[in-house]
């Protein structure tokens, strides 16, 4: 029996014993795999912040590059994020439906790597082009300039990324999701030592600014790929699953499996992202002060978010465990509980975005100067809003991903397109431009698609899980 299931077992049979419900032991299974997976997510997004105050105390100029130099790398990467998260529950099915299976979960992982290698070679030009592509798009040539320099050197980093979260997968799916939060905590210490010498030139080393922050970010990608393999190495249970035992061997049916469940979920993940990305640009016609004051609240909405994100990772194994053993009301029961999980999560989270508002955006400026003081009282106004979808958006992210847990992809990329694109950008424009709301328009439309996306992804699982 995998360390895994005989963890679950081992909790579900002392939940049993004590007299709780098989509700109350399933919340207490979900939790051992989701709080390391939120810590993870909130140190991983502590990487990405550290940059951004490195270049801020450089240079405002490189940190403008950075961040349009961003939308193209988090586009390849995303994409290639698809076949990566695909791994988990594949696995899970595999342990669900027998236990022990070291050789299906080792086919498994080996054709997540495969995938991670082809799919790098495919979306690597689309980095090393970053420089035209912001031409094209009208973008500053200072900065899409530097942009480009910045991307180029995080292609090289791309791939040892996408396959550090591959293997966080496995070490997930086998029962050892705290493999990946010492990744990344172990990351945050090394990308902030790298960064703050290559950037400055600390120690020796040239002052090479927004190269160095390259440079940075992607060493930093090869030490959490080599840090987790140390891990895995240095596991019992992980280490007995043989990872590179005839690696060289392709296995074309998992191979296929990896593309066919991960590229839908590739896409719908940058359908939501690229709404967003684009909202950010519109945003940016409507002023300085507009723009920074949605940031603000998108960066502290985006820290909230990790909760049920990572709640959502824990639940596609607990699903494809049930889902993989047969057990249809069981899959049913662990995806209400981590929707409920996140959505009592987010809603908590709401009422402290809509009373503490003005403070939470203090935090980000000092209120010294008359701009600082209307950026602040914008951004609380905006946070009202990122309120009002806490729930929504905490109720599509864990839908989306207990869908995952079933192996159903393709249906969610449609319901996420038509959600995001078909009524979230238009009612967005539509607000913003047409009814010449701008900013607050922009929000509403968050509101809005995110209400239907949470809507869409919840009923399918219900459909799909119904006993009859």
């Amino acid at each position: 029996m995998t360390d895994l299931i005989a963890k679950t077992e081992t909790a579900l049979s002392r939940s049993k014993s004590r007299g709780a419900s098989p509700w109350t032991a399933e919340a207490r299974a979900l939790l051992v795999l989701a709080v390391p997976l939120v810590m993870t997510q909130l140190a991983q997004m502590a990487i990405g912040t550290t940059d951004l105050i490195l270049l801020g105390r450089y240079s405002r100029s490189a940190l403008a590059a950075v961040a349009i130099g961003n939308t193209v790398y988090w586009f390849a990467w995303l994409l290639g994020g698809g076949p990566a998260s695909a791994v988990s529950p594949m696995i899970a099915h595999i342990l669900g439906e027998r236990a022990g299976n070291r050789g299906g979960v080792r086919a498994s992982l080996r054709m997540g790597l495969w995938a991670v290698g082809i799919i790098s070679v495919v979306v690597m030009p689309i980095l090393w082009s970053a420089r035209p592509i912001l031409l094209l798009f009208h973008q500053q040539p200072d900065l899409a300039k530097g942009a480009g320099q910045f991307v180029s050197l995080l292609s090289v980093g791309l791939p040892f990324s996408l396959a550090t979260m591959v293997l966080g997968g496995f070490a997930t799916s086998l029962g050892h999701p705290r493999a990946g939060l010492w990744v990344s905590l172990a990351t945050i210490v090394f990308n902030a030592l790298v960064g703050w010498t290559l950037i400055f030139g600390h120690f020796g080393a040239p002052r090479l600014g927004i190269v160095g922050s390259g440079l940075a970010t992607s060493a930093s990608s090869v030490f959490g790929f080599v840090t987790m393999m140390a891990i895995i190495h240095g596991n019992r249970d992980l280490r007995a699953y043989r990872m590179f035992r005839r690696f060289a061997r392709p296995v074309h049916v998992k191979l296929s499996e990896v593309f066919r469940l991960g590229l839908p979920i590739g896409v719908t993940t940058l359908f939501e992202a690229m709404l967003f990305m684009a909202m950010t640009l519109l945003m940016g016609t409507f002023g300085a002060v507009a723009l920074a004051a949605n940031q603000i609240a998108m960066n502290f909405a985006s820290i909230t978010f990790m909760v049920p994100l990572g709640i959502g990772m824990a639940s596609t194994v607990r699903v494809g465990l049930a889902a993989g053993g047969g057990d249809l009301g069981a899959a049913r029961r662990a995806g209400l509980v981590a929707l409920v999980m996140g959505g009592v999560f987010m809603t908590f989270s709401g009422v402290l975005m809509a009373l503490f508002g003005r403070f939470i955006a203090s935090l980000y400026l000092g209120n010294g100067a008359r701009d600082d003081a209307v950026v602040t009282a914008m951004a609380a106004r905006f946070l009202l809003f990122a309120a009002a979808f806490q729930l929504f958006d905490g109720l599509q992210v864990v839908g989306a991903r207990v869908l995952r847990g079933l192996k159903d992809a393709s249906m969610p990329m449609v319901l996420a397109g038509a959600s995001y694109w078909l009524v979230g950008a238009p009612v967005c424009v539509f607000l913003a431009v047409g009814l010449k709301l701008k900013g607050d328009g922009i929000w509403i439309g968050f509101v809005i698609c995110l209400g239907v996306a949470a809507l869409a992804m919840v009923a399918r699982f219900l459909r799909l899980t119904r006993v009859r």
